[in-house]
Formats: C-alpha cells, structure tokens, sequence
C-alpha cells in the first residue's frame, strides 16, 4: 500500500529552507531573523552625564561548516558617541550556573537601572510591584558594557540543526563565547577597544578558559584583564562532600564568618580579626589533623574539635560525631537550629523557616535565592519593556540549558582526566603569555558556595601570577552586591581596577 503525501509550502518571512532527509528535518528548527531593538538613553554615572545606546539583539552563531546553529542574545550599552576606541573599553558580562542568564549581574551590579531587594537579607522579595532604580554606582562612564546569555537562557537559543550537544560542556560554552565576542568586536570595529571579562560563579570558569581560548583559532584577542566575581576555578575547594579533604579546609573560614555573624561565635572580635584568626588555624592545626586522619589520638581529635567549636558555633559533641569534618548543608541547619531556621548557601546572612527542623540539609532550598528570585525576574522583564522596547515572542529564560552538561576539558578519545574541573591553570598560563593581563577578585565573607579562603588557596597556586592579583572582600555572600554598602564598595573597586 502506498501512502500519497501532500507537502505544502508557506513563504515564512527569515525561515531559511534546506533539503536534507525527512529525519533532518524532524530535527532541525527554523532559523528566524534575528531581531534587534535599538534606544536611546541618558544617565549619570560616576558624575558625569552620559549619552548611550542601548542594543539589545539575536546574534546567530554558526558551525564549522558556516550553518547557523543558534543565537546568542546580547544587550550591549555604548557610550554615545563612542569617541576614540583605543581609549574606550568594552566589558563582556555573565553569570554562571551553568544554565544562568546574566540578569543578576545586569540587573543587580552593572546595569543602568539595578533591582533593590533587602539590604540586610531580613525580608523576602515578596510580590510585586518591585524597586528598579537607577544605577547610581554604575560604570558607563569607564567602559561600554555587552551583558551575553548562554544558550538556552534568556531569549537565546538553538536554531537550524543546534543541538544541545555543541553548547552544553565546558568546551563547547567557551567556544561559544570566544566565537560571540569576536563576532561582536568585529561587527563594532572594536579591535583595538581595550577588553575586560567580568564573570561571577561559574562565570568566572568559563572566564579562566575563555581568556586563553580567544588567544586561538586564528584570531589571537589578548585581554587587558578579568574581574572574577566568587571566583569558582577550583572546583575541589567549593565542592563540600564526603571525602573531599581540600573542602574542608577551603570552607572552614566562610562558616567562621558566617557563625560571627550570626553571634555564634567570635564574641568581642572583629570579623577580620577572627578571620585571621580561622585563617592560621586552618593552615596550621587543622589542615594536619586532617591528614592524619583516624592516626589522631583521642586527646588529639578532643582539642581539635574544641577549636573548631569556637570558630564555627557548633556543640563539640557533634563536630566529635562528625570526625571533625562538617559539611556545609549540614552546617546551614545546625547553626541556627536553636531557633529552627535554616541559613543561606549563596548568602549565610539569610535565613529560612522550614517545616522539618531536623533534617540534614536545607529542603526548601537556598533562602538566599528564593527570598530575591522574584524580584529580579521581575525587574529584568519589566526593564526590558519599557526600558530597551523589546518585544520577544518568548519567555526570558534566567535558568535553562544545561542539561547533560559534559565538564571534560580534555578530548573526548583521552583516556582519563583529573577530576574535579579545574581552569585555574589556564588562567596561570594566560597570564604568563600576556603579563599586562590583570585580574581581581571579589569574594564574599559569607559565600558558602565558592568561599573566600577558596580564592586565597585557588590563587595561591596553579601558575597564577599572584602580583597581578587584587583580592577584595566584602561582608555579604556570592551576589554580594545585594548588601547595598558592598554594592558601593565593589563599584569603587572595579572602578578602580579598570583605571589603573
């Protein structure tokens, strides 16, 4: 029996039409237009008034063969007129994940118009209607700034024949990156634009091996330098899990902190001081202990945890129980379980009412995410329509592809690679071949994802050229610029590293 098939055929204005086998064409999706949306702006920024364009667009990118494969949407602000390229410099901004559109960085640290969730990390975000202000520490003054989704974030996505495949893997997602910037330099005779990357979490993975990845492929782009936002390079010092012995000497620090904040422990102290304090105790006593292992006599591990009661606020019976080693889920209900609240991971500040006070992790989630998801939903959405004028026929996604990530760095046919992911080392050597390159760090005191004492151990090490280096803190947690005094502060800081 034969089938009889009636094919029609609809002119779709930038659908591009290719002949391939009826299962190709299950699996290819249409490659639109790009759309753009273009406007004009004006605003103060480090006292001076500023003119700027604001361009917010699709940019396909393309396999080897020259197919468009998806788009990357991108929303750049340009000073107006430009003026000089050689003396302006542009900045490539992302968040992390990954699977995370960049709204965090844009909507709470960079952007002409910022979100404003409780200071203090007391309050959730609540519902709307929410507090979009104008960015008052803002940079546009120094640099022109390009904010890039990943795709499957935001309104970015595959087209044609993309697949998952080629976007999601550490390889695949700098590839990606490195091919949307060049484009996007070449496309803005930006060549000779001084180029900075700014990256928070695992952001700044993708940054360490994006810096050398545009030194390849034909088209060398040297950097003039990179701000790491909670910095996460290492993944052995921000991974708290059993038998991972580097993680408990990388978090023990941030707990201290975060346990001074809350009044269990550190009485009398500055938080620097008992920092410090931590600090030396964890290179020292600890770090042995550690390593010796079940060779600790009892007097040995008693004295150990002793001082690890007075520096994280915990019972010394159950750090005994714990031999010596506290994850920290379990640190984030233990600390305030007398008052049977749970605190933050992104930010130990807040807190969280749950209804099983005894399980072992936090089960509603992370406070410090879902007391300001809303609100920053919101406020990139809102900011979008009437602000840039955009007019999408989908959802903005804020978290998305991701799925199946591949971490290998190395080929596909190598036999074994060292786990966890690591790209410190790449920053170590693309410091090396570009010794102008300069780079800082932004950590917070009480960031119990990546830790501070993680960047300290991370950059410390691996090649990194330390003298070029600017370790700064803060006393917030991951997205520190929440806390509006370090918001301040760490606009001051970037301000100050990209005048130098």
């Amino acid at each position: 029996m034969h089938k009889i098939v009636l094919f029609f055929l609809f002119f779709i204005p930038g659908l591009t039409l290719h002949s391939q086998s009826d299962a190709q064409e299950q699996d290819q999706k249409p490659i639109p237009y790009a759309k753009s949306f273009e406007t004009l702006h004006q605003g103060v920024f480090g006292g001076k008034t500023i003119n700027y364009t604001a361009t917010a667009k699709e940019t396909f990118l393309t396999n080897k063969a020259g197919d468009s494969i998806a788009t990357f949407w991108s929303v750049a602000y340009t000073k107006n007129p430009i003026g000089d390229v050689t003396k302006r410099p542009v900045t490539f901004i992302f968040n992390g994940g990954p699977g995370s559109a960049s709204l965090w960085l844009h909507m709470g640290l960079f952007g002409p118009k910022i979100i404003k969730v409780d200071s203090e990390a007391k309050k959730d975000d609540g519902a709307a209607p929410y507090n979009l202000v104008a960015n008052e520490h803002g940079l546009l003054d120094l640099t022109d700034l390009v904010f890039i989704d990943p795709v499957g974030t935001g309104y970015s996505r595959l087209v044609g024949n993309g697949k998952g495949k080629d976007f999601y893997g550490l390889n695949e997602d700098v590839a990606s990156f490195a091919q949307f910037i060049r484009k996007w330099v070449t496309d803005n005779g930006r060549w000779f634009s001084p180029k900075y990357l700014a990256g928070e979490s695992y952001g700044t993975t993708r940054a360490a091996y994006l810096g050398k990845a545009l030194e390849g492929s034909g088209q060398n782009m040297a950097l003039n330098g990179m701000i790491l936002i909670s910095q996460a390079l290492d993944y052995a010092g921000s991974t708290s899990i059993h038998y991972n012995i580097t993680s408990y000497i990388t978090y023990l620090p941030s707990m201290a902190a975060t346990a001074w904040y809350h009044k269990k422990a550190g009485e009398g102290k500055t938080l620097e001081v008992f920092v410090k304090e931590c600090r030396e105790f964890t290179y020292g006593d600890y770090t042995k202990a550690l390593y010796k292992g079940n060779l600790l006599n009892n007097a040995e591990k008693d004295e150990i945890a002793q001082k690890l009661s007075y520096f994280i606020g915990l019972d010394k019976d159950y750090i005994l129980r714990s031999n010596l080693r506290v994850l920290v889920e379990r640190f984030q209900k233990k600390l305030l379980e007398d008052q049977g609240l749970a605190i933050g991971r992104l930010d130990g500040r807040f807190m969280g009412d749950e209804a099983d006070d005894v399980a072992e992790s936090p089960h509603l989630g992370d406070p410090a995410s879902y007391q300001i998801g809303a609100a920053y939903t919101a406020g990139i959405n809102h900011y979008f329509a009437t602000d840039l004028k955009v007019n999408m026929d989908r959802p903005y996604i804020t978290s998305g592809g991701g799925e199946g990530w591949r971490w290998r760095t190395a080929p596909d046919d190598a036999y074994w690679e060292p786990m966890p992911v690591n790209t410190a080392s790449f920053l170590g050597e693309t410091m090396r071949r570009n010794p102008e390159m300069k780079v800082m760090v932004a950590n917070g005191y009480y960031d119990l994802i990546t830790p501070f004492f993680d960047a300290e151990y991370t950059f410390a090490r691996n090649g990194i050229v330390t003298e070029k280096v600017s370790m700064k803190y803060y006393e917030a947690g991951h997205m520190m610029y929440t806390h509006e005094p370090d918001l301040k502060k760490l606009s001051e800081d970037i301000r100050a590293f990209l005048s130098q």
